[in-house]
């Protein structure tokens, strides 16, 4: 027994003096997982005792790979583990990783916990292998990389200089800056599905959506030219920021504030109407949204996120005319959120206007995959705004798609019907859709009592929606 105890304490006592190396930390929470988010941290070892040390080995289960930037750890130094996930079912999963090392008997456990939301909808795993170090630079977030926009003339293909070109993602305008000489901008870029607006002198503005990441970090912007005399762009810049000199272009008004705000009016051509606007209602300031001539607004949103979504940037022009929106709501006003795709979910249940940031945070993370399941989704969005009702104001759901219900939707308008007697109404925003699909959702709002509202480009979404809400909201017709 005593022998026993001597070992026990020998062990102990060995651990105490040499355990060397320090894990940077023993648990990650990866939270909710769409089907292509990133699924891999890095956890760091370092030595902090006066000799050298080694990464053993890891032991792992089948849903976990990794990679090491060196086995050996030099004394005052440190590695990096690369841990990377691959959940193959939807809901939580939690997953253990041991990690042996020179200084100690025994191993180290890393605990990986989280959820995977939807699994792409081809059933594989995606992103199996683990990303390498490469694709994290030094002093970044490991999703940031260096990205070349370029502006050239469509006809001659020659460079632009001093054109002014504005990048989004998630809906909201990261920065805005002008070409080069050469016709050149180069800015820090985050991985993702991002939206470029473009403009100069004596052109027509430009817009182009792209999927950007290390690789593909090369985005060429092609603008057409236009009438000789346009009117000027007004800039303001952040406040923080060095002023740009003032260079005239078209006339789509940017100013950009603290908040990278995007202002944009009418481009190419003529934005599509919604509707006839009241004479009253005309009179105001497109931006007015006060109680004393808008009632109280309880809007839930049903979003199409299928995989078609995805094309042209569709689910970039949605996020960007939510957040106008956004901005635009009051305190006493609600926004909730449903998603359909293979399957319906309450994304936000109906926040006061007062939470910007909370629905903003939800609308910026949307993400599509899927196939389209409409009518489910109409018939879950019109109980949740039913839910919360607001009584003498506007309770009204509207739908974003790209295209037909074409699944699971036969029941609709049944929906529709039933729920307009409650005093429900319903309009449809069409993004990018084809003309064949927009019978389809004119018929579905006038069933509701609202209006098909067309969103083509980038003016589109800062103004149609909330010119919808306004009208249906407004009390001096």
């Amino acid at each position: 027994m005593v022998k026993e105890l001597i070992l026990i304490c020998f062990v102990l006592l060995n651990n105490l003096v040499y355990s060397q190396i320090e894990f940077s930390t023993v648990k990650h929470d990866f939270g909710d997982l769409e089907p292509y988010s990133a699924r891999y941290f890095d956890l760091k070892l370092t030595n902090i005792g006066d000799k050298q040390e080694w990464l053993l080995s890891v032991k792992k289960p089948v849903e976990v790979t990794y990679i090491v930037s060196k086995q050996i750890i030099e004394k005052d130094s440190s590695i990096l583990i690369r841990l990377h996930v691959t959940p193959d079912k939807k809901g939580r999963f939690s997953y253990s990783a041991d990690v042996f090392t020179s200084d100690r008997g025994e191993a180290t456990t890393i605990k990986m916990i989280g959820s995977m939301r939807e699994l792409p909808q081809t059933g594989g795993n995606m992103l199996t292998a683990c990303p390498s170090f490469t694709d994290r630079q030094s002093g970044r977030n490991p999703n940031n990389f260096d990205l070349t926009v370029v502006t050239i003339d469509k006809e001659t293909r020659e460079p632009l200089s001093k054109s002014k070109v504005t990048m989004l993602q998630g809906g909201r305008p990261i920065w805005t800056d002008l070409t080069d000489k050469k016709g050149t901008i180069k800015e820090e870029a985050t991985i993702g599905l991002s939206y470029f607006y473009a403009q100069h002198e004596g052109y027509y503005p430009a817009e182009l959506g792209a999927y950007v990441n290390f690789k593909r970090n090369y985005i060429v912007v092609e603008l057409e030219r236009g009438p000789e005399e346009l009117p000027p762009v007004i800039v303001v810049p952040p406040a923080d920021t060095t002023v740009i000199t003032e260079v005239p272009l078209t006339e789509i008004i940017i100013e950009i504030n603290e908040e990278l705000e995007t202002d944009l009016s009418v481009t190419r051509d003529t934005m599509t109407s919604i509707a006839p606007i009241p004479p009253a209602l005309e009179k105001l300031d497109p931006d007015e949204f006060t109680a004393q001539n808008f009632k109280p607004v309880n809007i839930v949103f049903v979003l199409d996120v299928s995989s078609s979504m995805k094309q042209v940037d569709k689910i970039e022009l949605m996020k960007y005319s939510m957040m106008q929106l956004t901005d635009m709501i009051r305190p006493q006003d609600k926004m909730g959120i449903v998603t359909y795709a293979s399957d319906t979910r309450v994304l936000l249940r109906p926040t006061s206007g007062a939470n910007k940031d909370k629905i903003k945070e939800e609308v910026s993370n949307l993400h599509a995959f899927g196939y389209t399941s409409g009518g489910a989704g109409i018939k879950l969005g019109f109980k949740q705004a039913h839910r919360a009702r607001i009584e003498n104001g506007v309770n009204h759901v509207v739908i974003i798609t790209d295209g037909a219900f074409n699944r699971n939707s036969d029941d609709y308008k049944r929906y529709i019907k039933r729920y307009k007697k409650k005093g429900l109404t319903l309009s449809v925003v069409g993004i990018k859709n084809k003309s064949n699909d927009e019978d389809e959702m004119r018929e579905a709002a006038e069933l509701g009592g609202g209006h098909y509202v067309p969103i083509f480009k980038l003016a589109d979404a800062q103004s149609n929606l909330k010119q919808e809400i306004r009208l249906l909201s407004f009390k001096h017709f």
